[in-house]
């Protein structure tokens, strides 16, 4: 670790300098790939969400979307009204709804996973092994402290004082 950033006072006025210019770039790249499909940011998640993991539980997918679960079922419904999902009855269990793409969601959902996968093939090609390494790991531990931290309700606590 550089012997710069061990200072968390430095640490976080590098991170509060990245991030504006990463969500701005993540946003602008968003918007490319979803130009022309006619859909949002939120119902790309889920439909990518079920692509990976096809047949979800309401639940699931509401966690897996991190949306409230009465959130996640507007969307589903609006998704469900443009034919890009559909719902059924758990065989097992009557209260449980489970969620699945259609054949037009899962062309949708390829469509965009493939624009995300020739973005990402290309950030990769522009970084060296360690640089892909460090970077992943670095992504998993920040995500780590932050669902960490979203347990713990601990994400408001000092803005709060």
């Amino acid at each position: 670790m550089s012997a710069e950033y061990r200072d968390t006072e430095k640490f976080t006025s590098a991170i509060q300098a990245i991030f504006p210019k990463l969500m701005h770039y993540l946003n602008a790249e968003e918007n490319r790939e979803l130009t022309g499909l006619g859909i949002t940011p939120s119902q790309i998640n889920a439909l990518l969400v079920l692509y990976l993991h096809d047949d979800l539980t309401m639940g699931r997918l509401s966690s897996e979307i991190y949306l409230a679960e009465s959130a996640a079922t507007r969307l589903v419904n609006r998704l469900v009204n443009l034919n890009l999902v559909k719902r059924r009855g758990d065989e097992k269990d009557r209260r449980v709804v489970r969620v699945a793409l259609t054949s037009y969601g899962r062309e949708l959902a390829r469509l965009v996973f493939e624009r995300r996968s020739f973005r990402f093939n290309n950030l990769a090609q522009h970084l060296n092994e360690s640089e892909r390494e460090n970077l992943i790991v670095s992504l998993q531990a920040v995500m780590r402290v932050f669902e960490k931290l979203e347990l713990t309700g601990a994400t408001n606590s000092n803005a709060k004082k």
